[in-house]
């Protein structure tokens, strides 16, 4: 009898202690929230402090750290390969391309957090991890959700123009285009609604919706006549003048990107598509009603478009320096 309760009691303690283990550490693929947590026990507060330097220094920010996650994860998958600088006559990366020139942002500020946590953790952290938290913290302290991100992919050798050129949807793209671009990605429709309400906090280039507020019908003619003033019909004249995606909160992540799919008053033509008599109709209007509904499928989006291909294990490596593969 002494020793059946022994075993019970052992038992009992390894099922409390799992039981813990599960509590405290998600779980994601080969991806766990708890991967730091013993090797680098400061990161998240090192993410969080430099992210929110950048931010109080430019609010834009916030939301092109956002921007610079999707962009990585959308090509070769969340691998940092998006931060690989070119090296002439040997190296073509992905910044170039063109989605991301004169475009992506928040190089500087991934480096920044780099070096903060190269000198707290040394070769610890991969750029794919650190990535992955900015985007998080920038969402929150622009007014959106917070969520655990799952953490251990490391960082690829490789980067593709090429795919980069192809696989990141365009501000042209029409409905069909869009769900067949993220279902490749392994995300479904929902997701991709979810994480078009980034661009509540976002901010485009008159090249890129010039001709949906002159050429579509599917605009509010006021909302039209009045960005036409500032994105002249002539192609070239202000190309790069950025205007906000989100006209009635500015910078704040809230779900008013939504009201303005309903009230046809966006810029882009492919976020107008997801309001246009299609299939995403009645998901726009319950996000457009309901913030709590929105951001709990975009912390949802977020983690799953994080889970990505993500090289793991003995794959890839740390780089010392985010722009540079490691020499051998």
């Amino acid at each position: 009898m002494m020793a059946s309760s022994t075993t019970s009691t052992c038992h009992c303690c390894l099922l409390i202690a799992c039981l813990f283990l599960l509590s405290s550490t998600l779980v994601y693929g080969q991806l766990t929230t708890s991967f730091y947590a013993t090797s680098c026990p400061a990161l998240e507060s090192i993410v969080k402090s430099t992210v929110a330097q950048a931010v109080a220094a430019d609010q834009r920010m916030g939301a092109s750290l956002i921007r610079l996650f999707f962009h990585d994860c959308f090509v070769q998958g969340c691998d940092a390969s998006i931060l690989l600088d070119d090296l002439p006559g040997s190296f073509v990366g992905e910044k170039t391309a063109f989605p991301n020139v004169d475009s992506v942002r928040g190089y500087d500020v991934i480096n920044s957090i780099k070096a903060a946590v190269e000198a707290n953790c040394s070769g610890v952290v991969s750029c794919a991890d650190i990535v992955a938290l900015a985007a998080r913290d920038g969402t929150v302290l622009l007014g959106g959700p917070s969520w655990a991100v799952p953490l251990g992919r490391r960082d690829s050798t490789t980067a593709s123009l090429s795919l980069a050129n192809s696989d990141l949807p365009s501000p042209a793209s029409d409905l069909k285009t869009l769900i067949k671009a993220f279902g490749n990605k392994g995300l479904s429709a929902r997701d991709m609604t979810a994480l078009s309400g980034a661009h509540t906090v976002g901010s485009a280039q008159c090249k890129n919706f010039r001709a949906h507020i002159y050429n579509d019908t599917n605009v509010d003619p006021a909302f039209a006549a009045m960005r036409q003033g500032g994105c002249s019909f002539t192609a070239g004249s202000a190309d790069g003048s950025l205007t906000p995606l989100d006209e009635r909160s500015g910078l704040v992540f809230d779900n008013a990107y939504y009201a303005d799919l309903v009230a046809r008053r966006v810029l882009l033509h492919s976020d107008q598509e997801l309001f246009n008599g299609g299939s995403q109709d009645s998901l726009v209007r319950k996000y457009s009603s309901n913030t709590a509904l929105f951001f709990s499928d975009f912390v949802d989006a977020m983690i799953k478009m994080g889970n990505i291909s993500p090289l793991t294990g003995t794959a890839g490596q740390i780089r010392a320096n985010c722009g540079v593969v490691n020499s051998t």
